[in-house]
This record gives C-alpha cells, structure tokens and sequence, in this order.
C-alpha cells in the first residue's frame, strides 16, 4: 500500500500499488479467503488501458512478511515494479489467492488419497477461480481477459493445483507457473494425468524445482518435464525448464525465481 507518511520512505521512489478483497467467499468451497491485487505502475494514470493477469496460488506468502509463512515473503510486488520499469516485462496485474488455511491440502489436491484421507477437491476449487473469481477480478480491474494474457501459477501444492487446472482449463489460462509442483501426490497422479491427453493444449509452461528439496524431488520434476515433452512441448519455445542448484523447498528459494519466472511468461511486447 502507498503510505506517504513513512518517515522512511523515498519519495523518488514508488511504493508497490495493492489492492486488497478479505473473505471472498465461494458457493464451491468452505473457506472464505482474502484476495490481495498488484496494480503496475501508472495503472490510475491510463484510465482505458488494459493488462495480462498472473493469478498466484497462496497469496499469503505474496507480498507482506506479516502473513508470508515463516515471515518469508516472494517479494512479487517489488520485483515486478523493478521489472516493469526496467523494460524486462509487460505492466501486469498479480493476483494473490489467498488459500483456505486447514483446508488448503484438499482444495490444492486433484484426487483423495487414500492413505492420507484427504485431497481431491481441486475440480471445486478450479470452479470457484473459473466461475468466481476471475469474473470479479475481470469487472473490477482493467484486465485482458483473454487466455493468452492470463496466467495461473503457485509452489508445492500451489504448483501440483497450477498445473492441473492449466490442464482442465486450457481456455481460461495460457500461461503456467508451476514451481517445485508435489508431484508426489497420490502416486504421482499428475503424470498420469498428463499422459492421458489426446492433445497438447497451447499452454506456455514454466517448470522450476530445487535440487535440495528433499529425495526423489528432482527426479520427479525431471519426470514431469519429460512426459510434457513427450506431449510436444518444446524447450525454449513454450516450455522453460529450470533446476535451481542448491534451492531448498522454502519462499526464499520461490522468491528468488520469480524476476526470470516473469520475464519468461511476461516478456516485454
């Protein structure tokens, strides 16, 4: 938010621009959730233009330390003004989706698994972003709506989720962000949910994972690169691969790939 007031604040230099929406709440899931917005620079100063949309899976960890996990916050709000001001990446606007707290690791999960009696309500959540959530942004901000300028993305969880929906909703969304993805969940049922597709959907996808995430985490992201691959996405067209050595599954090592994550999906036009 812009304080003028901060005694500490430079006045050469522009506070991020954020919007915030609490307990938005959805006829689809049982959690209501906060919705926090980023706004580009000059957004009030151009009355009739338009911008591509990044939605972001828990919004929590976005833009304020106060809520981030751990005081760990991904820094988007100030890595995308530096961005946009340096001509690295079209102006966008970044929406935090807040997640549903206890109920995160069933709304994020596309099947129930068994052995953990939990999951599978990620066709409910894709529904209440589809039906619910995109149309309130889209009335309330000056958006391009299309599915080439809207982009879905999120980490661990938010990643599996990301990419699932990108999946089940290739007309919605044209861009994913899909870092250190669970692959793990239910016996790896993303990857058996890719290799069941009779087409490859035209999804520009950003893959990421850390090669200190844990055992069989590398491997795994490697696996999912590789049946999308096999799909007929291409490496350096509209498929962007990236193991970050030494990054532990933690917000720091999110944050710092999101600058080339959205110089990838949000090139300069």
């Amino acid at each position: 938010m812009t304080d003028e007031s901060a005694p500490d604040a430079a006045p050469s230099v522009r506070a991020p621009d954020q919007r915030s929406h609490p307990a938005f709440h959805s006829r689809f899931l049982e959690a209501d959730r906060d919705i926090d917005v980023y706004l580009p620079p000059g957004y009030d100063l151009e009355p009739e233009r338009r911008y591509p949309v990044l939605y972001l899976h828990d919004g929590q960890n976005l833009f304020d330390p106060s809520k981030a996990f751990g005081n760990s916050e991904w820094r988007v709000d100030d890595t995308a003004d530096a961005l946009i001001a340096a001509g690295e990446i079209s102006p966008l606007i970044i929406v935090g989706i807040g997640n549903g707290g206890e109920h995160r690791i069933h709304e994020y999960t596309p099947t129930r698994d068994g052995f953990r009696r939990a999951g599978g309500k990620a066709s409910l959540h894709g529904r209440m972003l589809v039906e619910e959530q995109k149309p309130f942004i889209d009335v309330r901000y000056r958006t391009l709506t299309d599915r080439s300028c809207t982009g879905l993305g999120g980490s661990s969880l938010g990643g599996l989720v990301s990419l699932y929906l990108g999946l089940a909703y290739p007309e919605v969304y044209g861009k994913l962000a899909v870092m250190s993805p669970s692959v793990w969940w239910d016996n790896r049922f993303i990857l058996r949910r890719i290799g069941v597709l009779s087409g490859k959907p035209p999804l520009r996808v950003w893959l990421s994972t850390g090669t200190a995430e844990g055992p069989g985490v590398t491997e795994a992201a490697r696996r999912v690169r590789d049946v999308l691959l096999a799909k007929g996405w291409a490496l350096g067209e509209d498929l962007h691969y990236l193991e970050a050595e030494g990054a532990p599954h933690h917000e720091y090592a999110w944050s710092q790939l999101v600058a080339p994550m959205l110089r990838y999906l949000y090139p300069p036009t």
